[in-house]
């Protein structure tokens, strides 16, 4: 039964308990007895609507002050995203050799979303470009130009969990899209290193485009920026863990300087490093025009 049928049943009956008592076709004991098993009923009945304004999403926050805490305060943080940033992501394997690609990113939110590019490259001329788009309710779509291909194409979902550039990242992994999930919850306070942490499971429904089931994020309390974050995957529970080192405040917001990824029962691990950028670019929609990486590659040849 949904929140607003329930209430709206109870409401019903409330109604017609009122008007029945006030009925004269009842006698004086006849309307002693209902109105005792009436008084029983509507005590039932404001028990349910007590039980579903708290267990009913919309009614979470009121439940939890420390969820919409950090909800909001996460879903804030990317809402105001508007950076270029330049940097390298380096793939290290169990033996230590490392494979290392030159980054470039930018990112802004518009009114319908975020839009994030990022231009991968090297170590040969090879490149890849991305263009993610998350919409204000978290739903995902990805533009991808990858090596040998001429113009962009919308990424098939199929391909959102392969590494990217072999990387323990994958295509998905480059948004945070796990805050703007309806399903949420706060598990028990924990600290991670010496930061006191909220810990946050995001957990993915049917509508959510991810190959992710849960996402837990430890957000430190005091800045509210991720400092630990562990993702299980739908189907095979195997997770992937990303810890994130550096924590800085630029122009008003925190930001992580590098992002480790590593994947369950893997060797090695992956390493996203920002060297320099701006947390404030100004930054218009003509800047997310994955068509010019296209026109870029054609006047290399």
């Amino acid at each position: 039964m949904s929140y607003h049928l329930a209430v709206h049943r109870a409401m019903t009956f409330l109604r017609r308990v009122g008007m029945l008592s006030r009925s004269r076709k009842f006698g004086r004991y006849a309307e002693v007895r209902w109105a005792n098993c009436a008084f029983g009923t509507i005590q039932a009945s404001i028990a349910l609507l007590v039980f579903l304004s708290v267990v009913h999403p919309s009614r979470a926050f009121a439940a939890n002050p420390d969820l919409q805490t950090v909800l909001t305060g996460s879903r804030q943080r990317i809402e105001k995203l508007d950076y270029r940033a330049t940097g390298r992501l380096t793939r290290v394997e169990g033996n230590g050799k490392r494979t290392s690609y030159k980054f470039v990113g930018k990112a802004h939110w518009f009114p319908d979303g975020l839009r994030l590019l990022c231009e991968i490259s090297g170590p040969g001329s090879e490149k890849t470009s991305l263009l993610l788009h998350m919409s204000v309710s978290g739903h995902v779509t990805i533009e991808a130009l990858l090596p040998g291909e001429k113009t962009a194409s919308v990424l098939p979902f199929e391909r959102w969990n392969e590494p990217l550039v072999g990387t323990d990242f994958s295509y998905e992994d480059m948004v945070e899209s796990q805050f703007f999930w309806k399903n949420q919850k706060l598990l028990a306070p924990e600290k991670y290193g010496a930061r006191d942490c909220f810990v946050l499971k995001s957990m993915s429904g049917s509508q959510d485009r991810t190959y992710y089931d849960s996402v837990t994020s430890w957000i430190d309390r005091h800045i509210l920026y991720p400092v630990h974050v562990v993702k299980t995957l739908r189907g095979t529970e195997q997770q992937k863990e990303f810890i994130y080192y550096g924590l800085r405040q630029i122009g008003g917001a925190w930001s992580a300087s590098q992002v480790e990824a590593k994947v369950q029962g893997k060797p090695g691990s992956s390493m996203l490093v920002i060297e320099g950028g701006s947390g404030k670019a100004n930054l218009g929609r003509k800047d997310f025009d994955i068509s010019q990486s296209s026109a870029q590659r054609e006047k290399v040849k």
